[in-house]
């Protein structure tokens, strides 16, 4: 059985918004780094000054970080990340999930709606195989890096940067990304990031249409 672990209260002293990190500073001992996926899933960003409670937990290199973090008003839910042995009831524990929401339903319906298009051009115009399949190639490694971006952010990691995340969409791959986006809940909070992706993938489909369904469109076969 695993031991206890002790709740430990302290403020919210430096918060990175953008980044979704920041310390939290307690009556004894040094600031601890906190991130953003400590937090409850299901409300609004924390701010400077919030009052928290939360569990010290390792990391891998050696360092500490906050976990299980709750507003100390009692407000707001606690996040469980799916680990035992706190002393306090936090709930249901958190599985990885599809979170149904509006935003998310038209991610995935856009992603669902591309689909169909490219197999109704196929049929009606006849796509050259290689195209489908740079989609799909790009689409796996997309959800693949969004897997391991995500992971380096709960672990407090190297990061892969939102420009190679934004071009590997617009290259084809923002189907796989869309899926991780909502499957991981990463990248779904940061508003400057969302509209820059969201602006590639209607670039990528504009031109996806006019190679495919204009006098263009013997481009996309090889001589």
């Amino acid at each position: 059985m695993a031991t206890p672990q002790v709740r430990v209260t302290g403020r919210l002293s430096t918060w990175d918004d953008a980044r979704g990190f920041g310390f939290i500073s307690r009556a004894s001992g040094r600031d601890i780094f906190v991130h953003i996926s400590a937090f409850p899933a299901d409300e609004h960003r924390p701010a400077l000054g919030d009052e928290l409670s939360f569990v010290v937990e390792p990391m891998p290199d050696g360092r500490s970080r906050a976990a299980f973090v709750r507003f100390a008003d009692g407000a707001r839910p606690l996040a469980s990340g799916g680990h035992s042995g706190v002393v306090e009831h936090s709930g249901p524990r958190e599985r990885l999930r599809l979170r149904i929401d509006f935003a998310g339903v038209l991610a995935i319906l856009s992603v669902v709606a591309f689909v169909v298009l490219v197999f109704v051009v196929s049929v009606v115009f006849g796509l050259p195989p290689w195209v489908p399949s740079l989609y799909i190639a790009a689409s796996i490694g997309c959800f693949v890096i969004y897997a391991v971006d995500k992971i380096s952010a709960v672990r407090g990691r190297w990061r892969v940067r939102e420009s190679t995340l934004i071009l590997l969409g617009l290259v084809g791959g923002w189907p796989g990304a869309v899926i991780a986006q909502q499957l991981f809940r990463h990248k779904t909070r940061k508003a400057a990031f969302r509209t820059m992706f969201w602006v590639s993938v209607v670039i990528n489909v504009v031109v996806f249409a006019i190679l495919t369904a204009s006098p263009l469109s013997h481009l996309l076969t090889p001589a």
